[in-house]
């Protein structure tokens, strides 16, 4: 089979007459390359537009090894440089995925293929133009499934915490309670008389109100210590076995000598021993719990926020949205990440904040991407601002302006107007798309807003305008 009808199975070349065919043929060259050869290191300058004739070609995140996949290119696929294409540098390597049969055309006849072979030029820059199309499609895939996997590592640690409370809670619980009935025989020996215990129970839910209306201080680490020895010193006095163990509870539920001490007034020395047992088994019981109960929360909190993050058990059509609500979900979502860089993050937005008409889901990306980034672009103990506030046009129509701020050493201003530009990242190859921001702009002009950047070193602020209706 000739070159000529071996192009000819090109379905890109259809309607491209046999001498613009011929023309291109001439004027390149045909190589034959071994399986696992790279073509392309991540980073290489572009020469070449090339024909697939035979063989398989795969585009991966490999280095000198082997990568992730992230395309296949088979036989009569073109790749590389195409006429009036832009691309100067690869983002991820090439590499023959088994022996094949190339044919390249330097990027220095592209001028002449342009000005002299029309319909091949058609061909090709449709070519591009379909190129460009499904690979954005595929880079946003992709950057939706790091973004997803960035938050699923974050949730799956928050998770981690409060699960592992309940576990743990559960089986101290359980073999608290299995004490019970031999604490049970100390509380029916006891001689109390009704006034006696009531004076237990007054003491008893006294501390168990205070605890849960948050009115006991937290105590220093020194403050706790020293309750703890002037309670273990009482209840030695007192002849109170395991008197260690039982100054610990009672410290936690702001218990002082001076409540010993009326306690002792009211029941006696003869019932003291088991009534104090009662009591600690019984805040034992309560801290136990409690702790379930707020780690519950927590869980029911985070899956909260993963349904309004992800738009659940909602219609997928325009709505009012409330900001806050969405934003303090994703803050959620991204809380490991900020705590892992001790980030003290501010978040001012007023409660009678108007809403805005839009689609959640979307604009829920939108502050993934711009609080990852400021995240990603701050040291250690850097410092994040949100802010929203009503803001009305010259026109009088009505916005809601958003701004994240970060103290990061900010964008330099040679590439500002560069930031929102597909494909445009500063991130080292393979940390990034370079869609998020022309993502975010997208979605941002989806609602008929606008996003304005302003950054020194030292201040980086990205606001977003929506309108309320």
């Amino acid at each position: 089979m000739t070159r000529l009808e071996t192009l000819r199975q090109f379905s890109l070349f259809d309607l491209v007459p046999d001498e613009q065919v011929q023309w291109l043929i001439d004027q390149s060259e045909e190589i034959s390359l071994p399986g696992e050869h790279t073509i392309l290191h991540a980073g290489d300058f572009v020469e070449y537009m090339m024909l697939l004739l035979e063989g398989r070609i795969r585009v991966d995140t490999g280095t000198s090894g082997s990568g992730e996949e992230i395309l296949i290119y088979e036989p009569k696929s073109v790749l590389g440089v195409l006429p009036y294409s832009r691309i100067q540098t690869i983002r991820n390597r090439i590499i023959t995925d088994k022996p094949s049969r190339i044919l390249r055309l330097h990027r220095d006849k592209l001028r002449e293929l342009a000005q002299t072979q029309y319909e091949l030029t058609e061909a090709l820059v449709h070519q591009m133009t379909t190129r460009v199309r499904d690979f954005t499609k595929l880079a946003q895939q992709t950057d939706k499934l790091a973004s997803l996997g960035r938050l699923s590592a974050g949730l799956a640690h928050e998770l981690n915490n409060p699960v592992s409370a309940v576990v743990r809670s559960v089986d101290t619980l359980s073999t608290h309670l299995r004490a019970t009935p031999e604490s049970f025989k100390t509380v029916m020996s006891l001689d109390l008389a009704n006034d006696q215990v009531d004076c237990v129970q007054e003491v008893f839910f006294k501390k168990m109100d205070q605890q849960t209306a948050g009115e006991t201080r937290p105590l220093t680490l020194l403050e706790r210590t020293s309750l703890e020895d002037d309670l273990t010193d009482w209840l030695d006095d007192h002849a109170i076995d395991d008197s260690m163990d039982l100054a610990g509870p009672l410290v936690d539920y702001g218990f002082t000598v001076d409540d010993l001490d009326w306690l002792l007034e009211k029941i006696g020395d003869e019932n003291l021993a088991g009534v104090t047992n009662w009591i600690v088994n019984n805040l034992v019981t309560e801290k136990l719990v409690s702790d379930i109960s707020e780690a519950s929360k927590r869980i029911s909190t985070l899956i909260g926020s993963i349904k309004n993050y992800t738009h659940m058990d909602r219609g997928g059509g325009k709505e009012q949205v409330l900001l806050a609500e969405g934003i303090r979900s994703t803050i959620t979502l991204l809380n490991h990440k900020i705590k892992s860089k001790h980030i003290d993050l501010s978040i001012l937005i007023p409660d009678d904040l108007p809403v805005v008409c839009g689609w959640p889901g979307e604009l829920n990306q939108v502050w993934t991407n711009l609080i990852d980034n400021a995240i990603d672009a701050l040291p250690d103990g850097g410092k994040i601002e949100i802010s929203s506030q009503p803001d009305r046009r010259s026109d009088g129509s009505e916005f809601v302006l958003t701004t994240i701020t970060d103290n990061g050493t900010g964008i330099p201003e040679d590439i500002q107007d560069k930031i929102f530009e597909p494909f445009f990242t500063t991130k080292e190859i393979g940390k990034g798309t370079g869609l998020g921001l022309d993502i975010v702009k997208g979605i941002v002009d989806h609602h008929n807003g606008s996003i304005k950047l302003k950054s020194v070193p030292g201040h980086t602020a990205f606001s977003i305008c929506l309108p309320t209706q």
